[in-house]
């Protein structure tokens, strides 16, 4: 959109090149010629939004997913989101949610009950 930089695109040229809405370019153009660059790259979080208390980042989701993949403690036959709330504790130090494991597990499609436990019989399909 820098005239001193061609082509001169639009904001609908714009929009779509990147995957956004026209309203957004035409904010961010706003925000730039108001308050300045520095502005307009600061990324604002609310305190209370979920990307600021996030505690599973991509080192911990790791040593999750080590953890999960590993051995079962001794009088169990599957990890359980409990047992690895209490494990990642013990590892890290500071306490994880289940719903936090819950949600890392769901999101890297990790299944706790993949492993047959013996309790009940897993349903044929029509290929097996």
């Amino acid at each position: 959109m820098d005239a001193n930089h061609p082509p001169v695109k639009t904001y609908k040229q714009c929009a779509s090149d990147h995957g956004i809405s026209e309203p957004t370019i035409t904010n961010v153009v706003k925000k730039f010629l108001n308050e300045g660059l520095d502005a307009t790259i600061k990324l604002k979080r609310s305190v209370n939004s979920d990307n600021a208390q996030r505690k599973v980042d991509g080192r911990v989701e790791a040593k999750l997913l080590e953890v999960a993949c590993g051995p079962v403690p001794k009088g169990h036959s599957r990890w359980t989101l409990r047992l690895l709330e209490a494990q990642m504790k013990i590892i890290l130090d500071e306490p994880i949610s289940r719903e936090a494991i819950r949600r890392t597990l769901k999101k890297t499609n990790f299944d706790l009950t993949a492993a047959t436990t013996g309790a009940s019989q897993r349903k044929k399909t029509q290929n097996s």
